[in-house]
């Protein structure tokens, strides 16, 4: 084949350091996550959805060939952490988590990811965030250590 072709979808969740609920407006969230996909636009790996709750966030996009995983998310996080200190002193202290949880997803269940993605907020009046990464550690049977995934 003369040319590398790619559709690599990615399910991306990472939280703000020690789960802080500094995304509690719901407006600034949207214009967050809005900076999210922008961002991840601007490294060749377009948006499907982003979306999340007070604290943490929540991205399916598509990877591009030419950047590793781990890049894609801290200029994500690299980004976005200057814009939200820019917005206001009441976010001098803000940081996101140094960890990250990312998911394969297949083409035919992007609809089904989106949608998750999506109902954020009615899925977290049942459930936590460390339960909900529990459950998606477990179900992509990512083998990890509880002392570690919680900075």
């Amino acid at each position: 084949m003369s040319q590398s072709l790619a559709n690599v979808l990615v399910h991306i969740v990472f939280s703000t350091k020690d789960r802080i609920p500094f995304l509690k407006d719901q407006i600034f969230r949207d214009e967050l996550h809005a900076q999210l996909g922008g961002t991840s636009k601007s490294l060749n790996c377009p948006p499907i959805i982003v979306g999340g709750v007070d604290d943490h966030i929540h991205m399916l996009a598509s990877q591009s060939r030419t950047i590793s995983l781990s890049d894609w998310v801290k200029e994500l996080k690299r980004v976005t952490s200057i814009w939200i200190k820019r917005q206001s002193p009441q976010f001098k202290a803000f940081a996101w988590q140094a960890g990250y949880g990312a998911f394969s997803v297949s083409h035919s269940q992007s609809g089904k990811v989106g949608s998750y993605i999506q109902e954020q907020e009615a899925h977290h009046r049942k459930k936590d965030f460390k339960t909900e990464l529990r459950a998606l550690l477990e179900r992509h049977e990512i083998k990890y250590d509880e002392r570690y995934v919680w900075d």
